[in-house]
């Protein structure tokens, strides 16, 4: 009998993209042939992986919730079609991630994908992703997340158009009434639809404010004002700048004769931080085009 090193594992995980528990599996009925454990393992499907692992994966979803222990979570999970993304497989894929984050705390995606999972410690959740990969026929990929956890504040989450959007807020009050509650999620379904950058502007970058104004003084020039004028325009736009990147000098969406700031001035409330994701923000689109398609599979049929 063959001894299974974990470099043999490891070697076989990286060849196929499955998981390490089942790559282990294969190598052990294969009593150590490398060769053998790739067929036995594509035999399975579950080498199908290593295949799709260079796909473009844009859709899906992105999750957000706050558990009964005090822990919220948003994540974005991603496959390549809308169609798996609405499939109640790959929802409960985005949920069981969500609730791995909130109880075991990863630090990064790369420590999630290599911790036990926490509902199966016998899979990684790399182990997880591979197997849903080789099911579902498509690349899986978790492309970020985050964490807050409560602490005498108020967390609260809003996800918008079933996945396009995710909001995790965290919040303080002097008490935390339904009232407090309410807005806490009034100010999250806000977050979604204004897309503040920064909570206040002390937390605007200095970077971004000497970029900003760079801008403005330039075009306030092509405009044709006078440069002793200048100065004190651009000082004025930077004001509305503020306006569009802080949460708190925002009109808010349900009421906006009153800025965020004023609204939680009159609870006493404060909002300590938020994260905003956008599903497939930044990431190359998967663009199907028919004909080429069909060209290249009659190209291939020719030689």
């Amino acid at each position: 009998m063959a001894t299974i090193t974990s470099a043999l594992v490891k070697e076989l995980r990286e060849r196929t993209g499955a998981g390490m528990m089942d790559c282990k599996k294969a190598l052990i009925e294969c009593d150590g042939d490398m060769d053998k454990a790739i067929d036995f393992l594509r035999e399975k499907g579950l080498a199908a992986a290593a295949k799709k692992a260079g796909r473009i994966a844009a859709e899906g979803m992105v999750y957000a919730s706050v558990n009964h222990n005090g822990v919220g979570v948003v994540i974005e999970v991603n496959c390549e079609t809308d169609f798996v993304a609405n499939t109640d497989r790959f929802k409960a894929l985005c949920h069981d991630f969500a609730e791995h984050v909130a109880e075991c705390a990863p630090v990064s995606v790369d420590e999630m994908l290599n911790q036990p999972f926490y509902d199966d410690a016998t899979k990684t959740v790399q182990d997880l992703i591979g197997e849903a990969t080789a099911s579902i026929g498509e690349k899986i990929s978790i492309r970020r997340f985050a964490r807050y956890m409560s602490d005498n504040s108020v967390l609260d989450s809003y996800v918008h158009m079933g996945g396009r959007i995710g909001v995790l807020l965290e919040a303080t009050a002097p008490e935390v009434t339904d009232e407090v509650k309410t807005l806490c999620h009034d100010l999250a379904l806000h977050i979604a639809a204004a897309n503040p950058l920064f909570v206040r502007r002390e937390e605007v970058p200095t970077a971004n404010l000497d970029k900003e104004r760079e801008v403005l003084t330039q075009q306030a020039l092509n405009e044709g004002k006078p440069e002793k004028i200048v100065e004190r325009m651009v000082e004025g736009r930077i004001e509305k700048y503020y306006k569009e990147v802080c949460l708190l000098e925002q009109p808010f969406v349900k009421d906006p004769d009153i800025s965020v700031k004023q609204l939680l001035k009159k609870e006493n409330m404060d909002v300590l931080r938020f994260v905003r994701f956008e599903r497939g923000e930044g990431l190359e689109k998967r663009h199907d085009d028919l004909a080429a398609d069909i060209a290249a599979e009659q190209a291939k049929m020719k030689k």
